[in-house]
C-alpha cells in the first residue's frame, strides 16, 4: 500500500550538519511504520537522488536510527552554508520535497 511520508511520519525536518552537508531526518508515528519503512527500504539513495537532483555520490549516508524510530539521510549541500546566493543559512527549509514523498509499505 501507498502512503505519503508526510501522513505516517510525525517530523519532517532537515538541518545543516556542518557548513557543507545537510541532513533530512525522517521520524515515524509508530514504530510498526518504522520497521515497514526501514524493511521496504522506503527512502534510499535513488529516492534521495530524485527528490534533490543530485548525484549519487552527494548522498553521503542513509541511515536508521531505532531509537528515535528516525531514518536519517545526509546529503552535500548545492552552496555552503553563507555562501554568496545560499538562501536557507540554517537548511531549515529543505525538508519540503520529502512531504509529498509517496512510498510503498508492504
Amino acid at each position: 500500500m501507498k502512503y505519503k511520508l508526510m501522513d505516517v511520519a510525525s517530523v519532517i525536518r532537515s538541518k545543516n550538519s556542518g557548513p557543507f552537508e545537510l541532513t533530512l531526518d525522517v521520524l515515524f508515528r509508530d514504530e510498526e511504520t518504522f520497521v515497514r519503512a526501514v524493511k521496504a527500504d522506503a527512502i534510499n539513495r535513488r529516492v534521495i537522488t530524485e527528490l534533490y537532483h543530485i548525484r549519487e555520490e552527494d548522498v553521503l549516508s542513509i541511515i536508521s536510527f531505532p531509537a528515535a524510530r528516525a531514518i536519517k539521510a545526509t546529503i552535500v549541500r548545492p552552496l555552503p552554508s553563507g555562501a554568496f546566493g545560499e538562501r536557507d543559512v540554517y537548511g531549515a527549509q529543505q525538508h519540503a520535497p520529502l512531504m509529498e514523498l509517496e512510498i510503498e509499505l508492504p
